[in-house]
């Protein structure tokens, strides 16, 4: 029962790509958050669906969550403030008990640490409060923490690496680390592949380790979309997903 906890409290833990060598950089569709901030007064936009099912001895959960949004904004150089919240449907089918609603409110900053131009390393951190603000049926009703560290490495003109650790809290037992390792491809000027493996590892409880695959596409430069799908790898776990991410900026005088 602690593992099926884990699987749920996962279902609320948005990540979201490293987008290496494109033009907007973005935290989804991939679990690593990349070391990136969105530029100054700018509003950066990532939204999306995802299907997702898990299973745990007799008990099977379907889950559904359209949509689930980050709002990013850049408040200044290498600083930005960002909120998450999303509409999730969750289904039992063994039992066929049902609960949707909004999830618990996010709010938090990601605070760039390093980026120098000559060097190929940048460095930043990321924490979020989760609010009880929730519909009653999904709420935690408690408050709750997310925190990751993020490094990213250009390894060449095309090929990006990116990982994080992390210490995740949600007010119930006990928190878990994560981590996550991304390696990004860039196909050409608009076009990227990655790959992942990513996984939590409960203080007292066990580790649940997974991988995951995706796309994403550059349609404008200030607007991507992406593609994923993930399993896991020491339990029954399955998701696809598909979004977008829009970068709004003030118009140059």
């Amino acid at each position: 029962m602690k593992k099926l906890n884990v699987i749920i409290l996962g279902i609320f833990c948005l990540s979201y790509t490293v987008s290496f060598a494109q033009k907007i950089v973005t935290d989804r569709p991939d679990q690593t958050e990349s070391s990136s901030t969105v530029p100054k007064n700018s509003l950066q936009i990532e939204s999306g669906m995802l299907f997702r099912y898990a299973e745990e001895g007799e008990i099977s959960l379907r889950e559904v969550a359209i949509p689930s949004t980050l709002f990013r904004y850049g408040i200044s150089k290498g600083l930005e403030i960002r909120v998450v919240n999303q509409y999730v449907n969750i289904k039992e089918e063994n039992s066929g008990k049902e609960i949707s609603g909004i999830t618990d409110l996010e709010v938090g900053v990601k605070i760039q640490l390093l980026k120098k131009e000559n060097k190929n390393t940048e460095i930043a951190f990321l924490s979020h409060m989760i609010l009880p603000t929730g519909t009653k049926e999904v709420s935690f009703e408690k408050v709750g923490t997310i925190n990751k560290l993020s490094i990213s490495h250009q390894l060449g003109d095309k090929v990006g690496l990116g990982y994080n650790v992390g210490y995740n809290y949600f007010g119930i037992e006990n928190g878990f680390l994560t981590y996550s390792l991304a390696i990004g491809v860039e196909i050409n000027e608009r076009a990227g592949l990655y790959v992942e493996p990513y996984g939590d590892i409960g203080i007292f409880n066990e580790h649940l380790a997974n991988i995951d695959a995706g796309f994403t596409y550059l349609l404008k430069d200030n607007f991507q979309i992406d593609f994923s799908f993930g399993t896991g790898l020491n339990y029954t776990m399955n998701y696809i997903s598909a979004g977008f991410s829009w970068n709004i900026a003030p118009k140059e005088n």
